[in-house]
């Protein structure tokens, strides 16, 4: 590459630099902003050009300006255009181009042979999995990601749903998000919040419940912080089992035990009953009373009346939650207090401390429950927000429904009329689509790793943008024993190796972020587009082509599920003359926009749900438009803010106020659960005495597979650890820096003490990062996870910890 003039090279850093830190105010016409009004205060140089794209990492969906010269990113700008970050990026979004030129990019198919990886060609890499599926299609897997782009996640439902009639698909999603889908369903009817990223800026009272936004959504975080920095009065409540930077930045911090969010939510709830200063209007126009059913509970429930609710929520007095959560009756109180002021607005926030939950469901629905109850609901300001932690597990995974009981547009697999919609479609053969549900993603791993012999029926997996063997609770039961199976086949797409690579049998190396088209959407309904800018390395190819590809060469083999009702292709592009492109050919995969094609054929699934989504040419002028999106009389699209609320959403009815139009019990009405109270499943004991906790930080994202390749990011933080607090460590002789043992009924993991550091957790409990791939902490977390969800809990187990018996250096 033609290396950069020094002078040129620090002129693009510094105004890079300014662009991400500059603000614009919002506006409230929510105009469609065009790409080029970004780019006129970047520099202009011959050969430099500027395209817009969403961030590759969180589900924050921060726009950048991606720099190119040359056929290589060169520099990245935060995206003054762009609504959701204004210019702003974190410290992981200023080094986004980075990811892309590792020194350990994987660039050629890989297949193990006794053991050792040797190179093969991308045509034998598809006849094998090609092969293998034909010869067993009930037994073949897919398992994704909340990092799918729109088009990939979709054509990998298509290919399995409707080509192989095999739900065996599953998404990483699952681990993250899987309960604030249940919890949003069980309430609404219908999945993705209500409300957007302005009511961060319009809030009187900000709460996050068992949430780090500070550390790990911090463009957002800063949309509050900068507001107290205007001289606005922002409260900031902080509900966690530790302190945390959002702690620093926090009015209140509310320490509770872990599995307490459960009791404080009924304990807000029982006050707002008992004090009589719950919105009663709200709650007689706009809602129903629901409780888990005794036996074999559903996302249903059983409707009750208020008087039975009242009952039920009696007994969570201040003094039984405090017994229950540890947070002192008074502040309970102060939260309930809160509730009941109908003059200020309240915004909750929570991700993974919520989700990653065996009651995540329940505390879901519950906070949703607290802000109905209360009113705190339909107003710029008054919202219940789940955060995603993945570019689009939102889009992908929860809108084109890549679950594994689940179909595009909010559709599921056991309803007959949604079965023959999306066979309808899909141009597919009545019966196309397999009725009973697929194994979510817990299941899926226990059935690979078991021996055939043994009734473990997945023999062949796909993994496709995601890293299991770091991420997968209790890795030792559901992802290492594969090692020893001989009857078992892992396919692994990725940029570098990871952990999973590890005991992959076939490496298919993939293109990543720029190096091909996509599409996100992001925690706020937001549909984000952008355009290859750069070539991948090698031969890595896009993870959407590699689907196609395959499903190509079983229509080839003469697998019928391949065909469509006409017997073309599931996946033929014809050009104008009516010729078809064969896209299943890579050199052929960009003579057309396969992307704009894949979406197009899905928006027709997004209008039930009413998830309705704009042409494709429209996400190419625009930073993202929030769905529903809708055509205006003057041929323009207007998006949602605010779903159900009659001053923005266009399909509430008229004359109504509010209107929960998909609701679960065909009123209207949005459902206030009441779930009992229980134990988490794992208790700390005499034999392992301490909580455990695991979770993200600052610099890295998920499992370090790219932040770990970013030498700056990597040096302000090179390596997992394991926070005590200090007197625990005092009891057991422990210094700072020291390695210890971290072990539980499942696992042990080495780690570095680190006391009275970012975090400060209570005594008695633990906190590890699991970006580490040398470090794997998910060898000691437990798979016991939600009925409803299928989420595993990773914010509670019981561990011991043990200082070695040689200190290492």
């Amino acid at each position: 590459m033609k290396m950069m003039d020094p002078d040129r090279r620090s002129l693009l850093k510094s105004v890079a630099m300014a662009a991400a830190g500059s603000m614009v105010a919002g506006n409230t016409s929510l105009p469609i902003v065009h790409a080029d009004q970004a780019v006129r205060d970047l520099p202009n140089a011959d050969g430099l050009t500027w395209n817009k794209a969403p961030c590759r990492f969180c589900g924050t969906g921060c726009h950048v300006q991606v720099g190119v010269e040359d056929g290589r990113v060169v520099a990245v700008a935060g995206d003054k255009a762009a609504d959701v970050n204004k210019g702003l990026l974190c410290v992981k979004g200023y080094h986004v181009g980075g990811i892309l030129y590792g020194n350990d990019r994987l660039t050629q198919p890989l297949l193990r042979n006794n053991g050792k990886l040797t190179a093969i060609t991308w045509d034998e890499a598809i006849e094998t999995i090609a092969q293998r599926i034909f010869d067993s299609p009930s037994t073949f897997a897919f398992y994704g990601s909340g990092q799918w782009t729109i088009p990939e996640g979709y054509a990998a439902q298509k290919f399995m749903k409707g080509g192989l009639g095999n739900n065996h698909i599953d998404p990483n999603a699952r681990l993250c998000m899987a309960s604030a889908v249940t919890g949003f369903l069980a309430t609404y009817g219908v999945d993705e919040p209500a409300g957007c990223y302005q009511d961060l800026d319009e809030c009187d009272v900000l709460i996050t419940w068992g949430n780090n936004p500070a550390e790990m959504h911090p463009v957002l975080f800063s949309r509050v912080t900068d507001r107290r920095s205007r001289g606005e009065t922002v409260r900031i409540i902080d509900i966690g089992t530790r302190r945390t930077r959002t702690t620093d930045a926090a009015s209140d911090y509310l320490e509770m035990k872990p599995h307490g969010d459960v009791a404080i939510a009924l304990g807000i709830m029982h006050l707002l009953i008992e004090n009589d200063n719950y919105d009663k209007s709200f709650v007689e126009k706009h809602c129903n009373f629901r409780g888990a059913e005794a036996s074999e509970p559903t996302l249903q429930g059983e409707q009750i009346s208020e008087d039975d609710f009242r009952k039920r929520i009696s007994k969570y007095t201040p003094e039984l939650v405090e017994e229950l959560s540890g947070v002192p009756a008074d502040k309970i109180r102060m939260l309930a207090d809160l509730f009941g002021n109908h003059d200020i607005r309240i915004t909750s926030l929570w991700c993974m401390g919520m989700n990653q939950h065996t009651m995540g469901t329940a505390i879901n629905s519950m906070v949703h429950g607290v802000h109905l109850l209360s009113g705190h609901f339909g107003r710029p300001g008054d919202a219940p927000t789940s955060l995603t932690g993945q570019p689009s597990a939102c889009g992908t995974v929860r809108e084109v429904g890549t679950l594994a009981h689940a179909l595009p547009g909010g559709r599921v697999v056991a309803k007959p009329e949604h079965r023959q919609q999306s066979e309808a479609f899909w141009n597919m053969n009545p019966n196309s689509i397999n009725a009973v549900p697929g194994y979510h993603t817990v299941k899926m791993f226990e059935q690979f790793t078991k021996p055939t012999a043994d009734g473990g029926d997945i023999t062949t997996m796909f993994v496709q943008v995601t890293n299991p063997g770091q991420t997968l609770p209790n890795l030792n039961a559901l992802f290492n024993d594969k090692k020893d199976l001989d009857d078992k086949f892992l396919i692994v797409s990725d940029v570098y190796p990871t952990a999973t690579t590890e005991l992959a049998d076939l490496i298919l190396p993939a293109a990543l972020w720029v190096e091909k088209n996509g599409v996100y959407g992001n925690s706020e309904r937001r549909t984000q587009q952008w355009f290859k800018m750069v070539d991948p390395p090698g031969q890595a190819r896009d993870d959407c082509w590699m689907t196609i590809a395959i499903a190509h060469k079983l229509f080839e083999l003469g697998y019928e599920g391949m065909k469509d009702k006409d017997g073309d292709f599931i996946f033929a592009v014809k050009d104008d003359e009516g010729e078809e492109i064969p896209i299943w050919e890579f050199e052929h995969y960009y003579a057309t926009n396969v992307d704009k094609h894949l979406f197009e054929e899905y928006r027709q699934f997004t209008t039930m749900k009413h998830k309705n989504l704009a042409p494709y040419d429209e996400y190419v002028k625009a930073r993202g438009l929030r769905w529903p999106v809708v055509e205006q009389e003057d041929g323009s699209w207007r998006e949602t803010r605010f779903r159900f609320s009659a001053f923005d959403d266009p399909f509430v009815k008229e004359g109504q106020e509010f209107d929960f139009y998909h609701s679960s019990s065909e009123d209207g009405r949005a459902q206030i659960w009441f779930h009992e109270y229980a134990p988490p499943p794992e208790m700390p004991d005499d034999e392992y005495p301490m909580w455990l906790c695991t979770g993200r930080v600052l610099e890295h994202w998920h499992t370090g597979t790219m932040t770990r390749r970013l030498a700056p990011l990597n040096r302000a933080m090179p390596t997992a650890y394991v926070e005590m607090h200090l007197e625990d460590a005092k009891a057991a002789n422990i210094r700072q820096g020291e390695i210890v043992t971290i072990e539980s009924r499942r696992g042990t993991c080495e780690l570095p003490v680190w006391i009275d550091g970012r975090g400060r957790p209570p005594r008695g409990t633990v906190f590890v990062p699991f970006f580490d791939e040398t470090k794997l902490i998910n060898n000691c977390t437990l798979e016991a996870h939600d009925p409803f969800s299928k989420q595993p809990d990773y914010k509670k187990c019981a561990v011991r910890v043990k200082k070695l018996a040689k200190v290492k250096s």
